[in-house]
């Protein structure tokens, strides 16, 4: 018989109420947060250079590629949150309960390397909101980045509710930031529409390829796979196949309604760069900083350019947050391993701001762009390791009981999971021919 496994993030498992006598309403409020917080890993920095690129470069073609990946992503974020509700069980824990102790380190390790790039995004997006703003330079706004640990024991003293509500504060501060500058650009209607119908040229063009598998791995994140697995369990509903049938409907509105907001405020990134700078002739702007000084000039709105920094700030913040709760969750569910959060988040977070200083250091500010693609196809390079158990435990009798997945979903999750794979194999062959 295999050992009781703890609870997934004990300090906060069950600990929020469902009203049982509340209407739909009242129980939907209840279930909406853990979306929130998994649909931060999707509007992060390392969204924004991926965006940039895409629309200043190719106009508004890269849009289906936004909404491909933010299709996958919602069908992905509800297969973890069944897993997660149907068993009790994170997909972390998951994964070594059925692979076993000597399978769960590579698939610890190859998790941490996705938080790692994850937090490479956030430190880097976060220095330079700082930089723009205040005037810090890059490398002292790197530093300032390991401030936040402090803000993380504050608002994990405080209780679950209070990270779920400054998550959801800072998503209305970009979605309000963006909302306005969308208003401000003027873009056109129907080009956009088109935009979201896929094109051939994404997978046969090598340049456009690896920036649209930077979009698939800053959307699709391998860590909120395991996060929101675990993060669904913070509610206390019954644990009897109705109760059990209510929280997985409700956690998927959840979920669903906070990646549509996502998807908006991505595509409104891309849409941004493509109405200002690919129709105005600058199809060069990948970097942050540059958008940042143009956009004020090239719209002639006044304050356009802040709208954008804060926006940046608020999404690195946000990221700071999630991070480090994904970090404990891969570490205590693949190698039963748990120590203080805050010496997690410092860890984390070290492992990001060495190689952030190092190569600022030696090649120079312009090296933040491409350090934020990078580590958004590094993260796309790790989403198998993590999808392929989801699709396959979902999938299993044995481990889902009554709430294991329907025919035609395991299909499209084998599916899914064969599309990842291969947009990753065909990266690694085009840039090996190409040149990085």
């Amino acid at each position: 018989m295999p050992h009781p496994i703890s609870p997934s993030l004990p300090e906060v498992h069950r600990t929020l109420d469902i009203p049982t006598h509340r209407g739909f309403w009242g129980k939907m409020i209840a279930f909406a947060g853990p979306g929130y917080l998994v649909a931060v890993g999707y509007m992060d920095p390392g969204n924004w250079a991926t965006d940039l690129a895409g629309g200043s470069k190719y106009n508004y073609t890269l849009l289906s590629v936004i909404l491909l990946s933010s299709i996958m992503a919602m069908f992905l974020q509800y297969l973890s949150l069944k897993l997660g509700i149907a068993t009790g069980k994170d997909l972390a824990q998951t994964c070594r309960q059925h692979y076993g102790p000597r399978a769960a380190i590579p698939l610890w390790l190859a998790a941490e390397v996705g938080i790692a790039a994850c937090d490479l995004a956030e430190v880097v997006g976060s220095a330079i909101a700082l930089n723009l703003l205040f005037h810090i330079p890059l490398l002292v706004g790197v530093i300032i980045t390991t401030l936040d640990v402090l803000l993380l024991l504050l608002l994990q003293q405080k209780g679950f509710r209070y990270i779920e509500a400054i998550v959801i504060t800072l998503i209305a501060t970009i979605a309000t930031c963006f909302g306005l500058e969308i208003l401000f650009s003027k873009p056109e209607l129907f080009p956009i529409l088109k935009g979201f119908l896929p094109t051939p040229s994404i997978v046969t063009d090598p340049s456009m390829l690896f920036i649209a598998m930077g979009i698939i791995g800053a959307t699709v994140m391998p860590h909120n796979l395991y996060l929101h697995s675990s993060i669904v369990q913070t509610r206390r509903y019954p644990l009897d196949t109705i109760g059990k049938n209510e929280a997985i409907r409700f956690a998927t509105l959840d979920s669903n309604i906070a990646l549509s907001i996502a998807l908006l405020i991505n595509a409104a990134i891309l849409i941004l760069a493509a109405s200002t700078f690919y129709r105005a002739g600058k199809t060069d702007i990948a970097e942050i900083q540059e958008a940042y000084k143009l956009l004020t000039p090239m719209l002639g709105v006044g304050g356009a350019s802040t709208l954008f920094a804060v926006a940046l700030l608020a999404a690195g913040q946000n990221s700071t947050l999630t991070g480090t709760l994904a970090g404990q969750i891969v570490m205590e569910g693949f190698i039963h391993l748990r120590i203080a959060p805050w010496m997690r988040r410092l860890v984390t977070r070290l492992l990001a701001v060495i190689p952030a200083i190092l190569v600022i250091s030696l090649v120079g500010d312009s090296a933040t762009t491409k350090l934020l693609l990078i580590s958004q196809v590094i993260l796309s390079m790790q989403l198998s390791f993590a999808v392929i158990p989801l699709v396959q435990f979902t999938g299993t009798k044995e481990i889902m009981g009554e709430f294991v997945n329907a025919r035609w979903i395991r299909f499209t999750g084998w599916g899914v999971a064969t599309l990842i794979a291969s947009l990753n194999l065909w990266l690694i062959i085009v840039q090996f021919h190409s040149g990085f």
